[in-house]
């Protein structure tokens, strides 16, 4: 978080940040199905994840989502996986930079990971595809 920011603003810039990589409508449904004990896990999220970390202009946000995608897949986070695969084609990637960063987890995190990462991106694509 930047020095001049406060707690309030780092929040509302995260906010905006994921609803513009995520969609607007991902992001209510997170926050509208948001219960007491869950809040604080969201406000988090949408603090540092997204308004400190996303927010800064070391990298291009393309970039951060190929990085994500390549953790994601190591980690095996299928859902995740999934909503930053949209949110990677939302950045501008394509297609073929998605496959490219799955092929390369391949050879790095193992191949049963990879597979079901290239199993969920062409989930995502197609959803795309019929949604538009």
């Amino acid at each position: 978080m930047p020095q001049h920011e406060t707690h309030a603003e780092t929040y509302e810039s995260g906010l905006a940040i994921r609803k513009s990589v995520l969609g607007e409508k991902h992001v209510e449904r997170s926050l509208t199905n948001t219960t007491e004990f869950s809040r604080p896990i969201q406000e988090l999220v949408t603090e540092y994840c997204w308004g400190a970390v996303w927010g800064r202009p070391g990298i291009p946000r393309q970039t951060r989502s190929l990085i994500n995608i390549a953790m994601l897949t190591a980690l095996n986070r299928s859902h995740e996986l999934a909503v930053h695969v949209r949110g990677a084609l939302t950045n501008g990637v394509t297609r073929d930079e998605i496959q490219e960063v799955l092929l390369q987890t391949a050879i790095y995190v193992g191949v049963p990971a990879s597979l079901e990462s290239f199993r969920i991106a062409e989930n995502v694509f197609a959803e795309v595809d019929r949604d538009g």
